[in-house]
């Protein structure tokens, strides 16, 4: 499908051309929905992408929906970056999410649905339920779902009832037989219960959508009346809610607080089903209190994030992409001590290519490992049974002395870190909850071993998060050494966020909110100036989003100046490529496929002598300045070079990547006639896979003297 070509996104009251963050990620969304378009992925790889596009717009509406709402609210008018008040922001956007809504509906009711009838899979309308399926469907709403259902009485001279957020809700018009007096009433349903409820077939796989099924028997919860009409709709509220850290003197307790106003928060989405008997419109809109430009009209389903569990449906592997399994790392061999390999050299991980699973065993190790004395970790967003949390409980418990900086401002995981902090507190660890008036999203753990009678220092350095699900789905980069510099400047980083002093300037790694951002400015005025002397100049960078107005402004000087510049970013996008005064020499590509782009890596020219990093930080303002980041040189040659071959193997890429286009929407690449099919993401795999196979098939030919026991 086409992207959009009435939405312009560029600034026109700006000194210099800014494209409007909002509908910058619209766009990124919309990379992500022409995946779900294509023909010629799996069908449930298209369910997937499809389901993805929900779940980032849920967020959307909670985080910059919810924010804008607020700023027009309190009667903001002063325009953004790219010259929109917040009033017209939300205008422009609610424009483009109502034409991403229609795809959207268009797209699983006159495509996806059929394919998935025809496959095997089929969902059910309750009228279509045979006699036998509607005894068993009846079976399961009685011993399953009727016990949790809870119904909310409307009164209409009363207070409305606080429906919760992000749940499917039946909206029912009763009668009352004997009087013939209607009202209604509202039954939410609950997550836990999911959304499908399974269906026997002879072949293949059917089910009925829980709300269906729940309109079907809403009669059992009103006993004597008779339910005359329903309709489902959902509820988005208001997520951009902070914990006041200024008058907070129990951080974890007012985070508590946040999460139940969230989900009470003002409405900022009502999706309702264009099918619904306006009576119970007008209720809804009347209990919800959402205004026309709140309302979302969908011809479907609403909540379509939860076909996401239809994407993984057992039985039906042949409508799924084959699975690339993590492969084993060349550089660590299988049973060897992760202290002795780190110590042996420094380690390279680019997951989910490469297995996460050296990063667990570190951290298992150490906390087995009776020469480890202390382990200091950051965590932000972990898995829901972390491996790595579990270690660090089994590590206090050894009597290690173990650090753990919770961050509890980690959007939308706040309850899970509450939780897990609350276990790894019992078990004796120090908890930190974050920095005060920072959000620290680096990716940092340090190890304390004594070896010889000396400490050394171990350190692992990422990109991304200390969860072992998400390094199966997105694509990062992991950095293992032993080196005292890095070890140092992770002591001095652990001193600094859980002693509360400043962030210095260290001997290897770059933290932000004090260095990077003037050190970036500095690499990029840097090859700006050399580029002005007639010297190559070359900046790649790869982020997630790209809105930092500074950054910006020294790439298009950057550009003017002649510095060949070319950026793969996932997401956001502000800067406005293809400007003839401003960004000639720039090139904005994005890649959207199996994997999540995650990894952030930067390379500067330097005069022929180039600087890498990796970094836990996107170009953006809240990064740079808000928020507790890392970037971390990588100076080891053989590891710099890899990872200048990891930034220009992007660019190849002529069958997932996209093009960012002067006007802010994006346009797939196209292959030149005879070109070779180059889909990078691929070549990442096969060269793991290779890889792994050269090194296992060495180890195999290598001949170990047998020494006979004494």
């Amino acid at each position: 499908m086409k992207t959009t070509d009435n939405f312009n996104l560029e600034s026109t009251s700006m000194s210099t051309p800014y494209l409007n963050r909002e509908l910058s990620w619209i766009e990124f969304n919309q990379r992500v929905l022409n995946e779900a378009l294509r023909e010629d992925l799996p069908l449930l790889e298209r369910v997937k992408f499809l389901a993805i596009t929900a779940s980032n717009l849920d967020e959307f509406f909670q985080v910059r929906i919810g924010g804008l709402m607020l700023m027009r609210r309190s009667g903001r008018k002063t325009p953004d970056a790219s010259g929109l008040t917040p009033a017209r922001n939300l205008t422009a956007l609610r424009q483009r999410i109502l034409k991403m809504s229609a795809d959207q509906y268009g797209l699983l009711t006159g495509i996806i649905v059929p394919a998935l009838m025809k496959a095997g899979i089929h969902p059910l309308q309750t009228a279509d339920l045979t006699v036998l399926q509607a005894a068993q469907v009846d079976v399961v709403f009685e011993d399953s779902i009727f016990p949790l259902l809870t119904p909310l009485a409307v009164d209409p001279d009363g207070v409305p009832p606080i429906v919760p957020a992000l749940q499917i809700i039946v909206a029912c018009r009763l009668l009352d037989p004997e009087t013939l007096v209607a009202r209604h009433a509202l039954i939410p349903i609950p997550e836990i219960l999911g959304r499908r409820v399974n269906v026997t077939i002879e072949n293949g796989h059917s089910f009925v959508l829980i709300e269906d099924l729940v309109a079907l028997h809403a009669g059992r919860l009103f006993p004597g009346e008779t339910v005359t009409s329903t309709t489902a709709f959902r509820v988005t509220r208001n997520g951009d809610i902070a914990v006041q850290e200024e008058d907070a003197i129990d951080l974890a307790g007012e985070m508590e607080d946040v999460l139940s106003a969230r989900r009470f928060a003002d409405t900022v989405r009502l999706e309702l089903r264009s099918d619904a008997p306006r009576d119970l419109v007008r209720l809804i809109k009347q209990v919800t209190a959402t205004t026309p430009q709140e309302v979302y009209r969908v011809d479907g389903p609403p909540g379509l994030a939860s076909f996401m569990e239809l994407a993984f449906l057992s039985g039906f592997d042949h409508l799924r992409d084959a699975d690339w399994p993590a492969q084993n790392s060349p550089a660590i061999a299988p049973g060897a001590s992760m202290f002795e390999t780190i110590a042996s050299n420094d380690v390279l991980l680019f997951h989910p290519y490469e297995s996460f699973e050296p990063v667990l065993r570190l951290i298992e190790e150490a906390a087995e490992d009776p020469d480890v004395l202390a382990i200091k970790q950051v965590l932000y967003r972990t898995a829901r049974k972390s491996r790595i949390i579990d270690a660090l409980i089994k590590a206090a418990e050894n009597g290690k002395h173990v650090t753990a900086l919770v961050e509890l401002k980690a959007r939308f995981d706040e309850a899970r870190n509450l939780d897990r902090a609350d276990e790894l507190q019992r078990a004796g660890a120090q908890i930190v909850y974050g920095v005060k008036n920072l959000k620290t999203h680096a990716k940092i753990c340090l190890i304390v071993r004594r070896e010889s009678g000396h400490l050394r220092r171990y350190v692992h350095l990422g990109t991304g998060n200390y969860n072992e699900t998400t390094s199966k789905l997105y694509t990062d980069l992991s950095y293992l050494t032993c080196k005292s510099e890095y070890g140092n400047d992770a002591s001095l980083f652990f001193n600094a966020v859980t002693g509360r002093s400043k962030l210095l300037r260290f001997q290897r790694l770059v933290p932000a909110p004090t260095a990077m951002k003037p050190t970036l400015l500095d690499l990029i005025a840097g090859e700006a100036e050399r580029a002005k002397q007639g010297l190559p100049a070359r900046i790649m960078g790869k982020v997630n989003s790209l809105q930092d107005p500074e950054i910006i402004s020294a790439l298009y000087k950057a550009s003017q100046a002649g510095v060949e510049i070319r950026l793969n970013i996932r997401g956001i996008c502000c800067l406005k490529p293809g400007d003839p005064k401003y960004s000639k020499n720039i090139e904005v590509i994005s890649v959207i496929d199996r994997f999540l782009e995650h990894a952030r890596l930067f390379y500067f020219h330097q005069g022929g002598n180039p600087e890498v990093y990796i970094s836990s930080a996107d170009w953006m303002t809240r990064n740079l300045e808000k928020r507790v980041e890392l970037m971390i040189p990588i100076e080891e040659p053989s590891l710099k070079r890899r990872l200048v071959r990891i930034l220009e193997a992007y660019f190849l890429d002529n069958t997932q990547a996209s093009r960012l286009m002067p006007n802010g929407t994006s346009q797939r690449l196209v292959r030149a006639k005879g070109q070779k099919v180059f889909r990078v993401q691929d070549h990442f795999y096969q060269q793991a896979r290779k890889a792994a196979k050269a090194r296992e098939h060495e180890r195999a030919m290598t001949f170990e003297p047998h020494v006979p026991a004494e």
